[in-house]
């Protein structure tokens, strides 16, 4: 039964969850015709990708401490109204800048993925709210695995607005839906802002949330980079068309799929810490596959796009647990936590893009971008080595005091 007056039901986090990512893919085949269509370069459009991360991870530090305060429910609401917003913005623009304007603003979708999360830890703990994020993230993927592939489509039949009219009807419906069916799950809210927000410094004192949140901050990353560089990549190196590259994207996101249910059914018995280091090394080998292929003269598209499928398995491993991690290290700053940890994680990715998509250009192939995305992984396997270490020495002193 749907109704406000109970905790949310399994598709409501999903679709809550699913529309930042949605805004964030569905329109990436898209972006050379939206290069034509304003006359500019690409670099200029590929802001709409970065301007977007970055405004996200801003966002982020606003809206846990907001819902550790005011409640999950109305700042959803509000995001998402503020949302629809934006994407009238991209859809009507006149110009470049106030296309970007609207991307920006779009960025308040936001809400929906990092709140998701802090709702998972409202409504459990542990490696059960573990469990509960792999299932909402094995979900909301299948947005950004069949958005691009249909954005690409309808770039190809109806020109590029119409991924955004896309994305405005899924968000109108994701607005009705959290407010018919999502209760407050925040049963302990703050006295103030300024609690949760002095609550900052508490987290960023604890080893465990700095390897927690930099294990998803360097594993998204390699992500975030393919976001700013694979669509550049496959309309220059491998002319691809929109559509195809929607194909190709499908890799990334049926990893990702993968990933989370490999997840959700094996991290309460192996732990969270486990899962990410197995996530990480998945990545890795699928990256280091991928150079030697490209470097022994395989030039299909393929031996980039084939082998990110494990970059999304990897992803969909890593990436529940970490977040799991990270809202455990201080339950009663679970929003602010999430959201801290999210903007770092977003943050990092808008730099990547940026590089990424600066990285390719008419005469380079893929292996500039696969080693920009192994070097990430390398940095996130450190993270979770470094979190390991420190869970392994504070489990040895408590033996001692229990000794």
């Amino acid at each position: 039964m749907i109704t406000s007056r109970t905790p949310p039901h399994i598709i409501t986090l999903v679709t809550t969850a699913a529309l930042g990512p949605l805004a964030m893919n569905v329109f990436l085949p898209s972006l050379p015709a939206i290069t034509t269509y304003f006359e500019t370069t690409p670099s200029t459009v590929q802001l709409s990708v970065s301007l977007y991360l970055a405004t996200v991870a801003l966002l982020q530090l606003v809206f846990g401490p907001l819902s550790d305060k005011f409640g999950r429910r109305p700042v959803i609401l509000l995001a998402f109204a503020i949302m629809i917003i934006g994407t009238l913005m991209c859809i009507f623009a006149s110009s470049i800048e106030w296309f970007l304007a609207g991307r920006v603003i779009q960025a308040a979708s936001s809400a929906g993925l990092v709140l998701s999360r802090a709702i998972a830890r409202d409504l459990k703990e542990g490696a059960d709210a573990a469990v509960l994020i792999a299932y909402i993230t094995m979900g909301m993927s299948l947005a950004p695995m069949i958005g691009p592939l249909i954005g690409g489509y309808l770039d190809e039949i109806y020109g590029w607005q119409s991924s955004f009219y896309l994305t405005l009807g899924f968000a109108v419906f994701a607005l009705f839906l959290i407010y018919f069916d999502l209760g407050e799950t925040n049963k302990h809210k703050q006295n103030s802002l300024k609690e949760q927000i002095n609550g900052y410094p508490e987290l960023l004192t604890s080893r465990r949330f700095w390897g927690y949140s930099a294990t998803a901050m360097f594993s998204s990353g390699a992500f975030f980079a393919f976001l700013g560089g694979g669509s550049i990549l496959a309309n220059k190196a491998y002319d691809l068309s929109p559509s195809q590259y929607g194909f190709y994207f499908m890799f990334i996101s049926l990893g990702y799929l993968l990933g989370n249910m490999i997840s959700g059914r094996i991290t309460k018995r192996i732990g969270i810490n486990r899962m990410m280091l197995s996530g990480n090394i998945t990545v890795a080998l699928g990256l280091l596959a991928s150079i030697m292929t490209i470097y022994l003269g395989l030039m299909h598209p393929a031996s980039f796009f084939g082998f990110i499928f494990f970059v999304g398995i990897g992803n969909g491993m890593t990436l529940p647990s970490a977040n799991a991690g990270v809202v455990n290290v201080r339950p009663s700053l679970a929003g602010s936590a999430s959201g801290l940890a999210g903007s770092m994680q977003l943050g990092g990715g808008a730099i990547l893009s940026v590089i990424a998509g600066y990285m390719i250009t008419l005469e380079s192939n893929a292996i500039p971008l696969a080693a920009m995305m192994f070097i990430s992984v390398l940095f996130a396997l450190a993270s979770t080595l470094y979190v390991m270490q420190v869970e392994s020495r504070i489990q040895a002193e408590n033996n001692a005091n229990n000794d």
